[in-house]
């Protein structure tokens, strides 16, 4: 005898593919059929876009860049008026035309490279020297007691005054300068990142400890993480001690570098590229700041914003 086909039974192909009903369902009454409907396209929620963003942001922007605007300024009007001696002090657009000129002509760069690779130099052995010794003495009480004395003798002598010593010690090549950028830098590191690891909550410690985590376990995940904004305060102080140490460096038996470029306009009596060094000293800073405060945050992550 022939089967039905599902078409002469009076089912639908839909009701084919939906699961059995078993036994139990029947029995509650908790099966139901629900009729096949067609699958609609879903919209993509529209982002939302609040209203006066844009407008915050810019004001922001307005406020922050307000006092270098009228510095500006005022740098500009009051030698053309004659209040200051325009020799001394020139217009700030003579300034400006004097850096494009300095930048056209490839001297501003050679000086900046110059610089630079002195200053990130020493920079970057502070940051490899005085990172682990400062973990060192913060954590380790025998080490402290052991360097403390000397550590208290040095940070008191200032990096210019020993100058002189590491031009007469290490000639006037570029290892006095990287050096002396390296001592300089040294300090605000080293000191911070003992005052990091020092300051860390007992409380924090207390807790893991009663958790039995070893003692490299708890240096790495609790010591390090709240030591880490304050050993990068001392690394943004570092930078900008590299900039200033490094122009009275590079004023001393230099043949290039941005303090060179200072130092021999002020000799050549060309003050617009005098000032326009100075300019560019002070831009390199700003920079140099704005980067290891991306840095400091990549690194904090974990902090509360």
């Amino acid at each position: 005898m022939p089967r039905p086909s599902p078409a002469s039974a009076g089912l639908s192909a839909s009701a084919l593919d939906d699961p059995p009903i078993t036994l139990s369902d029947a029995l509650t009454g908790s099966a139901s059929i629900a009729p096949a409907t067609p699958t609609e396209p879903v919209d993509p929620p529209v982002p939302v876009v609040r209203s006066g963003s844009g407008a915050r942001i810019a004001g922001r922007v307005v406020r922050s860049s307000a006092a270098i605007v009228m510095l500006a300024l005022v740098w500009e009007t009051l030698p053309r008026l004659a209040v200051v001696d325009p020799t001394f002090l020139p217009p700030l657009s003579e300034v400006a035309l004097a850096w494009a000129d300095l930048l056209s002509g490839g001297e501003l760069a050679e000086h900046v490279q110059a610089s630079l690779i002195r200053s990130l130099a020493g920079f970057g052995l502070a940051i490899v020297a005085a990172i682990p010794l400062g973990l060192l003495i913060g954590w380790y009480r025998p080490v402290a007691d052991f360097l403390n004395p000397a550590l208290e003798l040095f940070r008191n002598t200032a990096a210019l005054a020993l100058l002189p010593v590491f031009v007469l010690v290490l000639g006037l090549g570029e290892t006095s300068k990287i050096s002396i950028i390296l001592y300089a830098c040294s300090w605000p590191i080293l000191l911070n990142t003992i005052a990091g690891v020092k300051g860390v909550d007992p409380l924090l410690i207390k807790s893991a400890r009663s958790m039995g985590l070893t003692p490299y376990r708890l240096f790495q995940k609790v010591i390090l993480p709240a030591a880490v904004p304050t050993v990068f305060t001392g690394i943004r102080l570092a930078g900008a001690y590299s900039i200033l140490v490094l122009v009275a460096a590079e004023m001393v038996g230099a043949k290039a570098g941005l303090g060179y470029l200072i130092n021999y306009a002020q000799y050549n009596f060309r003050v617009p590229d005098m000032y326009a060094g100075i300019i560019t000293i002070s831009v390199l800073g700003l920079l140099f700041n704005l980067l290891l405060i991306r840095l400091e945050r990549r690194f904090s992550t974990w902090r509360t914003p």
